[in-house]
């Protein structure tokens, strides 16, 4: 099923993930679905300057390597977001400076609303997941469940998760996830975020159906 075109796709796309600052070295990684089976990024590689030996090639309902490379520590949470939603084929873990910092803060916000293009394309509703140990089986449990019914996640002390239908999406919902946390911090905390109300005139006129 994964032809040469898919892993210089995968690359490229990984790269552009480095090239705006959202990794860093061996930060993060990144899986992609074709068919039954998934690329994921490897062990220890650095996805900004990923190369094709250190792509894994995962079967999607087992996770059985089947070109030798060891995916990241953290495909089980990347092949269990793929197996729950199928809707979705990209799933980027990232750790991006200032939604980092806001991860480590010691008072989390609560609401990122901070402009519409959260709500649109970030999700109107972030879950905060507490610190799990990378790679551990409660880290992986909490990625899946948070992203049954939402696009993105924040992981404290840790970095940040989203998905979407392709790599644009992927990338666009990081992008925005970063923005609305530069937002944040550089306001020092005096921030105002978009009322329930405006939200859902947001869903009515521009998305035409609700946010997750």
């Amino acid at each position: 099923m994964i032809q040469n075109e898919h892993i210089e796709e995968f690359l490229r796309q990984a790269h552009r993930v480095g090239d705006a600052g959202l990794t860093v070295c061996s930060s993060g990684n990144l899986s992609w679905r074709v068919g039954d089976e998934v690329l994921v990024s490897g062990t220890g590689s650095w996805v900004p300057s990923l190369t094709k030996d250190k792509v894994a090639v995962c079967r999607l309902e087992t996770g059985e390597i089947l070109n030798g490379v060891k995916p990241s520590m953290e495909s089980v949470f990347h092949l269990g977001v793929l197996r729950e939603r199928p809707d979705v084929n990209v799933v980027l873990h990232f750790q991006s400076p200032y939604a980092t910092a806001v991860a480590c803060m010691e008072d989390t916000p609560k609401d990122f609303n901070v402009t519409a293009e959260v709500p649109c394309h970030v999700g109107a509703e972030i879950p905060v997941i507490p610190y799990f140990r990378p790679g551990s089986k409660e880290l992986a449990e909490a990625v899946i469940a948070a992203m049954k019914d939402h696009n993105s996640v924040l992981l404290q002390k840790h970095g940040q998760v989203v998905c979407g239908k392709d790599f644009n999406q992927a990338f666009e919902r990081a992008m925005f996830f970063e923005m609305a946390c530069r937002i944040i911090v550089l306001s020092g905390g005096k921030y105002k975020t978009l009322t329930k109300e405006e939200i859902d005139d947001l869903e009515t006129y521009i998305l035409g159906k609700k946010t997750k």
